[in-house]
């Protein structure tokens, strides 16, 4: 039972659902969610890059380019 709740836990997370709205279904509060699950979490930190920069909210370091 456990292994099928880390399973569709896992993956809604690395699907992109925000943590509050997991937490939620599972019935967990963010930090027990993000405490638990974070180290199981793949690929966001690119995307979640990729998105800011296309908002404008990531500058370029000073000197890069």
């Amino acid at each position: 039972m456990y292994d099928n709740r880390h399973t569709r836990l896992t993956k809604r997370l690395n699907d992109g659902v925000p943590p509050a709205q997991a937490a939620e279904w599972a019935g967990d509060g963010v930090a027990v969610l993000l405490a638990t699950y974070a180290r199981c979490v793949d690929g966001q930190p690119p995307d979640l890059k990729r998105r800011l920069e296309a908002a404008g909210d990531l500058s370029e370091a000073p000197g890069a380019g």
